[in-house]
């Protein structure tokens, strides 16, 4: 009893500590997002300014370019103009082309301060989502820690399981996050940005050179189709939407078929059972994220020619057999040590153990490897 007080002590100060770190947490993240807000709208208006300069610049272009005609004219027929007027249209000719150059230093100013401010924006975007982050997280831990204690002592360690899987958890959606964001940003963000760019350029070139914009808009329509592909691409990784309206077997044909079209790989699935019966949702992602996994590995790693996959649909159990005729690799390493998981096979183990299911790994280097593994159904 004893040392659940001291425990109950130590939980109380901690818990203490926590919620004063929370607030704080919560105070950076509320004045990062305000900071944010503020220079987005200074980001707006800067945008705006430039758009309106741009505009000065282009007027300016076209009056330097009619003062220049104007005073060549008169240069070439300064016997029939005046010398006051031909004076004139030099002074007219040098001021115009002054102010344009002025324009244009401060349109490059503008396009740095811009450049700025996005940078600034994008610091502050990062302080926000880490505090708000951090502020989850701490939520999380503060929850926990303010629990009842009755039990504690025998429920301590399955506390800490669930802690682990928490974070566990939290992890893989945070790198599931920074890959899409890295897809999106190294993908379609770039994409798209050059769509825009290009299409400022199809509207100067409107009047200037229409046969060229013809083609500018060929490209772009070229561009912006390898944008929607890997959009698509990007989705079908997220979730696959054949999965909710076909099924898994259905779904694992054509991702099977897609991987061989843009791997060159050799993968053959058969199917024990029905192939348009449907299993729980969470199920099927189970078994389609498996194979996906497992693919994957075989297509990085393996450097194997040909993948078999057979997958059991029976009435009390699910059973998933996949092997390769690739290097191989030594399984023991992998699955007892506590770094990286390289090859996904931990991610995999535990998407079956959460279905009450088991995966086992039989490989060795030079031999190949197969994974076999086995889910209940339950009624």
């Amino acid at each position: 009893m004893r040392d659940v007080k001291s425990l109950d002590q130590i939980i109380q100060a901690t818990i203490e500590a926590v919620e004063k770190g929370y607030e704080q947490i919560n105070s950076i993240a509320h004045s990062s997002r305000q900071q944010k807000e503020e220079l987005l709208t200074k980001l707006v208006n800067h945008k705006a300014e430039i758009l309106e300069v741009q505009a000065e610049v282009e007027r300016l272009e076209k009056e330097e370019q009619s003062a220049g005609l104007h005073l060549a004219e008169v240069s070439r027929n300064f016997f029939v103009y005046s010398e006051q007027e031909i004076q004139a249209a030099f002074e007219d000719a040098q001021h115009t082309q002054v102010q344009l150059q002025m324009m244009r230093e401060r349109e490059a100013q503008l396009w740095q301060q811009r450049e700025q401010l996005e940078k600034m924006l994008g610091r502050a975007g990062e302080t926000e989502e880490k505090a708000d982050k951090l502020f989850s997280q701490v939520g999380m831990a503060l929850n926990l820690l303010s629990g009842s204690l009755q039990g504690v002592t025998v429920k301590l360690e399955e506390m800490q399981l669930r802690q682990q899987l928490s974070l566990r958890i939290i992890k893989a959606q945070e790198e599931e996050r920074s890959r899409v964001a890295r897809e999106i940003h190294d993908g379609p963000a770039q994409t798209m940005a050059n769509v825009v760019l290009r299409a400022e350029i199809c509207e100067k070139l409107m009047d200037l050179q229409p046969d060229k914009v013809r083609q500018e808009l060929k490209d772009l329509k070229e561009m912006v189709k390898e944008s929607l592909q890997e959009v698509r691409k990007i989705i079908f990784n997220l979730r696959p939407m054949a999965l909710d309206d076909l099924g898994v077997v259905p779904t694992l044909r054509r991702f099977i078929s897609e991987l061989q079209k843009r791997d060159n790989m050799s993968i053959e699935l058969s199917v024990d059972g029905n192939e348009e019966q449907r299993l729980p949702p969470a199920l099927e992602v189970a078994i389609f994220r498996i194979v996906q996994e497992a693919l994957n590995n075989v297509y990085k790693h393996a450097g194997a020619c040909h993948t078999i996959i057979r997958l059991s649909l029976k009435p009390h159990k699910v059973g998933i057999v996949i092997r390769d005729n690739g290097c191989g690799f030594d399984a023991g390493n992998i699955l007892n040590r506590s770094g990286k998981d390289k090859f996904g096979l931990l991610g995999m183990k535990e998407r079956a153990e959460l279905l009450a299911g088991s995966l086992s790994v039989s490989t060795a280097p030079g031999r190949g490897t197969e994974i076999k593994v086995t889910i209940p159904l339950k009624e």
